[in-house]
């Protein structure tokens, strides 16, 4: 591509352009530097006609222009070299080379670095700005007009070639010579060449270009290269998860026919099963079938049989309708022969208490134990175990109530604990002892409640009548009074022991007496 390739729209163009092209050094189609630049008019020492905007001078050198042959304002060229195509020779300037971008930048690069070493009078106008840009800015934003520069000036290329051969050694004197050494960077080479523009130098640019291409088709190629090595390699991971991914199938596959074979296997099992079971229903339903039969033939049979039963029935019921009647008049004669027998027996007793002189007696045996609390050691008398009864049925209470003379005994706190014992002590005896005194008015029974007491409460309410109200002495309990009542008492006299305590209950048990638990008295008193 030409040297004059803007890199950069941030710095004005129109006048490093307008430059060149008044300076003759572009070709008709624009297309870079002339191999030889005739000097103009302004090339004499004439002054630039115009300047560009921001100080940038548009038409030409800056110092006047003059071939690589014509001597400097301050005298003649002393570079050693003539280059190539000079209008000595009065050939025509051939057009400028297309130079591949690499050269051209380096091109660039070599005249920005050299570019401030210049003195002030040896810069072009036009770059005289660009001079002041800071190194890393200088070639990129200052080389449109580095390239119009160099294009259309040939005494300025001419000095920045001097320095830059000074600066490159024995690069540039090779160069200078028109040889390119071996080991040289081909960009490096293709920039001195323009720049110098020794004898061939033309070809050294196409070789550059060539090597430079070459080079870039050689990047092109080992990226194609890597390109296809990365897609290689990922075809290979590919192929890889693939034979991961197949060796999984095929052993889901694997793991799917063994349940298609244990689900054929459990298919002809249930098939096998159904049918047995069809079987068995077959000869259910023959069973059943037979059973109703059986059934049938039974409740015809039960049918008949009820007829008869029925028929049996009304015999029995007419059989005892004429054996309630005897029996009616048998009972009649019973009644009349026990009435007989107790009018007797009453008469005789009466007799044997007139002639035994027995008077009412005021105490009871009861009243004998409650005064004289003495120790005795009375035998059971025969027949007593014939008087015990094991029952704590609630209503066995008003059945043994209702027997004549009987005594009722009854161990309070045990029933007063069970029945109210959130109340004192106070209030339990209160309660208990109104209730007895309603059960001896009702019944006309004896009754008889113990307390445990060392002594005798004082300040108790006075006891209704039929209630005997006893507290144990010192040293005695409540159970112990208790049992020498029973014992007290004469053979067949029906006594009721009311307590819940066990072995209060198996002691008076052993004397004759009824023992009760407390619940059954409790309910007593709630229902009267």
């Amino acid at each position: 591509m030409p040297l004059t390739e803007p890199h950069d729209d941030r710095l004005p163009q129109e006048g490093p352009v307008d430059a060149v092209r008044d300076a003759g050094g572009v070709g008709p189609d624009g297309g870079g530097l002339p191999a030889a630049i005739e000097p103009g008019p302004e090339a004499a020492g004439a002054e630039p006609g115009r300047e560009a905007a921001e100080g940038v001078v548009a038409d030409g050198p800056a110092n006047g222009g003059s071939t690589l042959e014509g001597s400097t304002p301050e005298g003649p060229a002393d570079d050693g070299f003539t280059p190539e195509g000079s209008a000595d020779d009065g050939s025509t300037p051939e057009p400028e080379p297309v130079l591949p971008e690499p050269v051209r930048q380096r091109i660039v690069a070599l005249t920005a670095a050299v570019l401030p070493g210049l003195p002030a009078d040896e810069v072009p106008v036009p770059l005289r700005r660009v001079a002041k840009f800071a190194p890393n800015r200088r070639a990129r934003l200052g080389a449109p007009a580095i390239a119009a520069q160099l294009t259309g000036d040939p005494l300025f290329r001419q000095r920045i070639t001097a320095r830059v051969l000074a600066d490159t050694g024995d690069l540039g004197a090779a160069v200078l010579e028109g040889t390119a050494p071996a080991a040289a960077d081909p960009v490096e080479v293709a920039a001195l060449a323009y720049l110098a523009r020794p004898r061939g130098w033309r070809e050294l640019i196409e070789a550059s270009g060539a090597a430079v291409r070459a080079e870039a088709d050689s990047a092109v190629v080992a990226e194609l290269v890597r390109e296809a090595e990365q897609r290689a390699t990922r075809a290979e991971h590919d192929r890889a998860v693939a034979r991961v991914e197949a060796e999984k199938l095929r052993d889901e596959l694997a793991r799917v026919r063994e349940e298609l074979g244990q689900l054929r296997e459990e298919s002809r099992q249930l098939g096998r099963s159904l049918r047995e079971t069809q079987a068995r229903e077959r000869k259910a339903n023959e069973l059943l079938a037979t059973e109703r039969g059986r059934a049938a033939r039974a409740t015809a049979d039960a049918d008949a049989e009820l007829r008869r039963v029925r028929a049996r029935l009304a015999e029995a019921e007419a059989a005892a309708g004429v054996a309630r009647a005897s029996a009616k008049e048998a009972r009649s004669v019973d009644d009349a022969r026990l009435w007989l027998l107790l009018e007797t027996i009453g008469q005789a007793a009466v007799g044997l208490r007139r002639e035994l002189a027995l008077d009412p007696v005021d105490k009871l045996p009861a009243d004998f134990v409650a005064d004289a609390f003495a120790d005795q050691t009375a035998a059971p008398a025969a027949g007593a175990a014939t008087r015990a009864r094991d029952t704590d049925d609630p209503a066995r209470l008003d059945q043994l109530l209702a027997l004549p003379r009987a005594h009722l005994v009854v161990d309070g706190y045990n029933v007063t604990k069970r029945g109210f014992g959130e109340m004192s002590l106070e209030q339990q005896r209160k309660r208990l002892i109104t209730g007895l005194g309603g059960i001896a008015a009702q019944t006309g029974d004896e009754v008889t409640v113990v307390f445990d007491g060392a002594e005798r409460m004082h300040g108790l309410p006075p006891s209704p009548r039929g209630v005997r109200v006893l507290f144990s002495r010192k040293g005695e309990t409540a159970d112990e009074l208790i049992r020498r009542l029973v014992r007290a008492e004469p053979p067949g006299r029906p006594v009721v022991v009311v307590s819940s305590d066990r072995e209060v209950a198996d002691g008076v048990r052993r004397h004759g007496a009824y023992p009760l638990g407390a619940d059954s008295l409790l309910r007593r008193l709630a229902r009267s």
